[in-house]
């Protein structure tokens, strides 16, 4: 059976309607503020195949359209009417689940006694215990400190509460009866979701139904494929870099290699690093895992606003993914911090579809979306609370004939900020500042998108800030088509006081009562070549605030004057002057990237990475810390100085030196 092409667009429209209706009322009737404002959360109607078949165009977390769902389902396989799926294990879920925080529902939908779909919905929860507030820190080095898990099992049995599950989460979580909020809330999304697939069935049938399933997802891959067919045949190769994983000073590569023939695109990941001893890792189990699939849905929606969202997106893909690297971990690695790999994969598939289609590729986001939470106890110092202050965030890339957003990467996920009303009332802050980060995008003919910048004054003692994803300490994000590079992240404590005092890349740090905590984002790279930006929109950038005069003089070469006009004359000079020597045409990786591959360069890390993986997996990561000190003794922090281009200014000795250890360290390997 095989439907009509206008009755596959009714249904595509009620399927995503209902997927939709879940959404809202998860956010209506949620109990966390980082669920019910920023909404990281999602959910999704999932076919009898496993596999999502109707997603919200616009809920919170929209990256999760390539989920597999069968491994959690075969677990339970007595299910019944009224039963309820709960995991939140990343391993036993077969990677359905990416982080221990992500508790999961899904509910068969019966008909007559038949499943005939699934609804499916997650919420981070702010806290599921384990070794730190939050269950997220970098340093935690296995999944066993990241919190509870909960095997695939059942919440919910022909309707009733499972009460031994709530008990054991009670008892393992700084905050159960928040967390059991926001589960009650799920399930009266996946009700809603229920009821929305009875009243599809009633009007069109069970078979019709079922069948729009494969229908939509087959129409959704021929419709990624037509898209696909406009980027030209070959291979493309980039790579891009994480700062460190905290746990040593080490950056962490991840490498693709994009083949494309006729619409279909294999991504081949061999090359990338090997798994870290840290929560930098993504669980992956083997499959094209909607963490490496994100970048390549937004891509597709943006070039076919028609598309519907559903796992057909993914059908013209193939993977190599070598297991054992951070993006394809092994059990029991630390994943905690999945998200910040998985957005530096994102700007490396970035790089590889600019080099093959320019003009349908923006430059790369930020590279960071950084979670600001304080864990303190209540105004009366008895409670312990874990609370998000805000979902922080840099803009979009410049794309051609358009400025990247600003303050805004939807890329990864549409979450909102909190309500700082909301906040001052949960926590003690008091923010003192909430705004654009001026110059921090990257100068190009179209400017990338600049990032938040955000201020809060501590009101009681006893705080802890856990800045969780600090990332492009180091290497900013690079600009594109002639772009340059944005300003990277930055962190400060008690900003412009006698005490000020940057802060380099953290796990987590005390804070006592009136110091005051500055968060300022990265930005955007920027496309295409800033001298070629009309002084018009430069003016204006500068009137918003997004562009300081002096940056626009330096990075555009526009003269605006103190009243806010464009200086015609000096305009022509100072564009005139410019050394056609520093004009780039391609990437602009920044001083501090250059640096780096000055010496580490693609053969070497392949080479590297290559006599690693022979070693078994409990030695990898030591022998790899152990060779890169022998080679950069001295390597700072991410954020810290001296900077990397200060440290390997004689790439030739620094070469010497890590070739030599090599050899004397990785001398079984290179048989």
């Amino acid at each position: 059976m095989q439907l009509d092409s206008v009755l596959l667009e009714i249904l595509a429209n009620k399927v995503v309607a209902a997927s939709e209706e879940m959404a809202s009322t998860l956010q209506r009737t949620a109990r966390t503020l980082f669920v019910k404002e920023a909404a990281d959360f999602a959910c999704a109607l999932v076919g009898v195949d496993g596999r999502v078949f109707a997603h919200p165009w616009a809920s919170g977390v929209n990256l999760f359209v390539n989920l597999d769902a069968n491994h959690a389902i075969r677990a339970v396989p007595d299910l019944g009417p009224g039963d309820v799926i709960v995991t939140n294990d990343p391993y036993q879920s077969g990677a359905m689940v990416t982080h221990t925080p992500d508790i999961t529902l899904i509910q068969p939908y019966f008909h007559k006694g038949r499943i005939v779909a699934y609804g499916w919905c997650f919420i981070h929860s702010t806290d599921v215990g384990g070794s730190v507030p939050s269950s997220i820190a970098p340093s935690l080095d296995d999944i066993y400190q990241e919190g509870i898990r909960f095997p695939p099992m059942k919440l919910m049995k022909k309707g009733e509460m499972n009460e031994d599950f709530v008990t054991l989460l009670r008892a393992n979580c700084r905050i159960p009866d928040e967390n059991i909020g926001d589960i009650r809330a799920m399930l009266a999304s996946l009700r809603t979701g229920e009821l929305r697939t009875r009243d599809i069935i009633e009007r069109h049938g069970v078979e019709t139904f079922v069948t729009c399933q494969e229908d939509l997802q087959a129409y959704s891959a021929l419709k990624a494929r037509a898209v696909l067919k406009r980027v030209p045949n070959g291979v493309y190769e980039f790579w891009d870099f994480m700062d460190d994983d905290l746990v040593s000073r080490i950056p962490i590569r991840l490498r693709v290699k994009m083949t494309v023939a006729d619409g279909n695109v294999h991504l081949d990941f061999s090359g990338t690093d090997p798994e870290v001893k840290a929560a930098y890792n993504i669980a992956t189990f083997d499959r094209f895992h909607e963490w490496l699939t994100m970048r390549f849905t937004s891509f597709l929606c943006t070039n076919d606003k028609t598309i519907v969202i559903n796992a057909g997106l993914y059908r013209p893909f193939t993977l190599t993914n070598p297991r054992g690297t951070v993006l394809n971990a092994e059990f029991p690695a630390a994943v905690g911090l999945r998200s910040a790999p998985a957005r530096r994969l994102n700007d490396a598939i970035t790089g590889a579809i600019l080099k093959a289609a320019p003009k349908m590729m923006a430059a790369p986001t930020p590279g960071a979306g950084m979670t600001f939470v304080l864990a303190e106890y209540d105004a009366q110092g008895a409670k312990p609370t874990v609370g998000v202050l805000e979902p922080m965030r840099g803009g979009m890339g410049g794309f051609n004939g358009h400025d990247g957003v600003d303050c805004r990467d939807a890329t990864m996920s549409n979450m909102s900020n909190h309500s700082i009303e909301f906040v001052e009332a949960d926590s003690g802050v008091l923010f003192m500042e909430y705004d654009i980060r001026p110059d921090s995008g990257g100068p190009g003919r179209w400017r990338g998108g600049v990032g938040q910048m955000l201020t809060v004054k501590i009101l009681r003692d006893g705080s802890v800030v856990i800045p969780r994803g600090m990332e492009r300490l180091r290497f900013p994000a690079w600009g594109a088509v002639g772009g340059k590079p944005a300003q990277p992240y930055r962190c400060v404590l008690n900003k412009g006081r006698a005490d000020e005092k940057p802060l380099p890349k953290l796990d987590s740090f005390a804070i006592k009562k009136g110091d005051t905590v500055t968060m300022m984002m990265p930005g955007a790279g920027g496309y295409g070549d800033p001298y070629l930006r009309d002084p018009e929109l430069v003016r204006r950038d500068v009137e918003w605030g997004f562009v300081g005069r002096r940056s626009a003089k330096r990075d555009y070469g526009v003269a605006v004057t103190v009243e806010g006009a464009v200086d015609a004359d000096g305009t022509r000079q100072l564009r005139a002057s410019r050394i056609k020597d520093n004009v780039r045409a391609g990437f602009d990786f920044g001083p501090e990237r250059e640096a780096w591959e000055a010496v580490f360069d693609d053969a070497t890390m392949g080479e590297i990475n290559r006599r690693l993986m022979v070693l078994p997996r409990s030695t990898r990561w030591e022998t790899r810390r152990r060779l890169f000190t022998r080679a950069v003794p001295d390597m700072p922090l991410a954020g810290d100085k001296p900077f990397l281009i200060q440290v390997l200014a004689d790439p030739d000795t620094i070469r010497a030196r890590l070739f030599r250890a090599m050899d004397e360290i990785l001398p079984q390997a290179a048989e």
